[in-house]
């Protein structure tokens, strides 16, 4: 009888808590569901938004002049739309996704790098390892704007 008791009180205890593990922090049940046209549409918008942010806060870092800075932001965004579409192609093995970023990583900016000094390239090619800091970008940007601020105030 014991045995019974503790069965159902171990039954009874597992299942309150399963069910508790499926809500939120305000108690609502979580329910997975697949997003609507509209919230992929939302956020794709909000990612192709974010892409040109970044890029226009990369390009700021550069030296070059304004035509060079227009042709890198087109190469920058074909760069990271054929790079999203090699992250969504299934490939049977990681290794070979992987090869076929490097690849795209190599050769894609080729043809850039006559038109745009090496400082530049280089600067580009952290950008595509990651190594680019936006935060520190931004923080000089709203020193500068601070800065004419002042400027115009005194």
């Amino acid at each position: 009888m014991k045995k019974i008791v503790l069965l159902a009180f171990a039954l009874l205890l597992g299942l309150s808590s399963y069910s508790q593990s499926r809500r939120d922090r305000m108690g609502n049940p979580v329910i997975n569901r697949e997003p609507t046209k509209e919230e992929i549409e939302k956020y794709e918008q909000k990612v192709e938004e974010r892409k040109d942010e970044y890029i226009a806060n990369f390009l700021t870092t550069l030296e070059a002049d304004d035509f060079q800075k227009e042709i890198i932001k087109q190469y920058l965004n074909s760069y990271y739309d054929a790079k999203s579409e090699l992250l969504k192609t299934r490939y049977e093995h990681t290794l070979e996704r992987e090869e076929a970023i490097k690849k795209l990583d190599e050769s894609h900016f080729k043809d850039l790098e006559e038109l745009i000094s090496k400082n530049d390239m280089a600067k580009i090619k952290d950008l595509i390892k990651g190594d680019f800091d936006e935060k520190e970008v931004k923080k000089k940007k709203k020193k500068k704007r601070k800065n004419r601020k002042k400027d115009k105030d005194n």
